[in-house]
C-alpha cells in the first residue's frame, strides 16, 4: 500500500501527518485486540453500599449516580434494595443528573446498607461520520462554555488555547486541535487516587494526572476557545465472561457539541492510560492508533453515570458544601461528608458486573 502526500509546516507537524497516515493503515489492517471492540455489550450491575455509624445514629444519608437510558446505553430493571428509612429516586436541577436517595433518620442501625441493581445494555460510542457546517451554537448549550468549578477559561488557560486553535474556524477542527494539544502534553499518574480531583490549574502545574484531571483540562482549554465540552462520569464494565469486580473502574471522558450534530466523545486519558500500559512512545504508530480511536469514538465497556457538573448541590441538598463531581457514591453522617478517597472507613462499596 503505498502512501502519497505532502506535509507542510514544521518538522513536528510533518513527523504527526506521517505518523496519523500510518495510524489509519494499521486501524483499517491490523487492529489490535485493544482496539477491535464489539458494538455492544450487555450484562448486569450491582452496586453493593454500606455506611458504618453508631447504632443510635439518626442523620445518615446517601446518594448514589443512577445511569439512565440514552442514545448509546439502555438501563432496565433498576432495583433499589436496602434497610433505610425512606429512599426515592430524584433529578439534580442543574445538570438533570439522577440519584438515588435514602435516609436512615427513623431506622437507626450499626450498618446502614443499600443495593442498587440494573441491566445494563451499552453501544459503542462513535460519531464519525458527520459534516460540521459551521452552523451557531444552540442556547441551551451555552452554559458549557463558561467557567466552571475547578475549570478556568481565562488566564493560562485562555492563553494555551489561544494558542492551540490559531488557524481553526470550525468547532470540530478546534476539537482536535485542544485533544491531540492535551495528549501531547499530559502524562497518566497512576499515583492519583481515584479519578482524580479535575483541579485544571493543579494538573498543568503537574502535567497530568487520572482520566478526571486530563478530561477537565481538555473541557477547560476547549471552552476557552468557544467550545462546548463537558465531562462525563462514569464505571467501565467488565470484558471477561462471567462477574467481574468494577469497584476500581469509575472513568472520566470528555464530550464537545458540534451544532446540528450533537455531542461528540473524545477520550485522551484513556489515550494516555494505553501509552503508559502498553510502555508505547508518544509518536509511535502504536499510540497513534489509539489517539485516532479516541478521537469521535469510544468503546463499549463503559456506562456514563453523570453528565457534566462541577461544584454543585444534589437533590435533596447536602449539607457538606458543593459537591466537586458526581461520579461515587457519596454520604453525610451528621452532616459531615463521608470520603472514602480520604481514607475514611465508614463508606464501603462493591461494584460487580455480570456479562451476559
Amino acid at each position: 500500500m503505498n502512501f502519497m502526500f505532502t506535509a507542510a509546516g514544521s518538522p513536528l507537524a510533518k513527523r504527526r501527518m506521517i505518523m496519523t497516515l500510518f495510524a489509519a493503515f494499521f486501524l483499517l489492517q491490523f487492529s489490535s485486540s485493544a482496539l477491535a471492540e464489539p458494538e455492544t455489550v450487555a450484562g448486569k450491575m450491582i452496586i453493593a453500599i454500606t455506611v458504618d455509624t453508631p447504632a443510635d445514629n439518626r442523620d445518615t444519608k446517601l446518594w448514589v449516580p443512577l445511569p439512565v437510558s440514552d442514545q448509546f446505553q439502555t438501563i432496565e430493571d433498576v432495583k433499589v434494595e436496602g434497610n433505610y428509612a425512606h429512599e426515592g429516586i430524584y433529578k439534580e436541577k442543574t445538570t438533570g443528573n439522577s440519584m438515588v436517595f435514602a435516609d436512615w433518620s427513623t431506622l437507626p442501625t450499626e450498618q446502614r446498607k443499600l443495593t442498587l441493581t440494573f441491566n445494563v445494555s451499552t453501544h459503542k460510542r462513535a460519531n464519525r461520520d458527520f459534516v460540521d457546517k459551521g452552523l451557531p451554537i444552540p442556547a441551551d448549550v451555552k452554559k458549557f462554555i463558561k467557567e466552571e468549578y475547578m475549570v478556568p477559561t481565562g488566564g493560562r488557560v485562555k492563553k494555551i488555547s489561544d494558542g492551540v486553535v490559531a488557524g481553526r474556524v470550525k468547532i470540530s477542527e478546534k476539537a482536535r486541535a485542544v485533544y491531540d494539544w492535551v495528549v501531547d502534553n499530559t502524562v497518566r499518574d497512576p499515583s492519583v487516587q481515584g479519578c482524580g480531583p479535575g483541579n485544571v490549574e493543579q494538573t498543568l502545574d503537574k502535567k497530568g494526572g487520572k482520566c478526571t484531571d486530563i478530561s477537565s483540562v481538555f473541557v477547560a482549554v476547549a471552552r476557552a476557545a468557544g467550545i462546548p465540552a463537558r465531562e462525563v462520569f462514569g464505571i467501565r464494565l467488565g470484558k471477561e465472561e462471567g462477574v467481574s469486580d468494577m469497584t476500581g473502574g469509575h472513568h472520566c471522558w470528555a464530550e464537545y457539541y458540534v451544532p446540528g450534530v450533537g455531542w461528540v466523545p473524545a477520550d485522551p486519558a484513556d489515550v494516555r492510560k494505553a501509552i503508559l500500559v502498553n510502555k508505547l512512545e508518544n509518536n509511535s504508530a502504536e499510540a497513534e492508533k489509539y489517539r485516532e480511536y479516541y478521537f469521535n469514538q469510544l468503546d463499549p465497556y463503559r456506562v456514563a453515570v453523570a453528565t457534566g457538573g462541577r461544584g454543585y448541590y444534589l437533590n435533596p441538598p447536602q449539607k457538606g458544601g458543593l459537591l466537586n463531581y458526581f461520579m461515587y457514591p457519596y454520604a453525610e453522617i451528621d452532616g459531615k461528608p463521608v470520603d472514602w478517597l480520604a481514607g475514611q472507613k465508614e463508606l464501603k462499596y462493591k461494584i460487580t458486573f455480570e456479562k451476559s
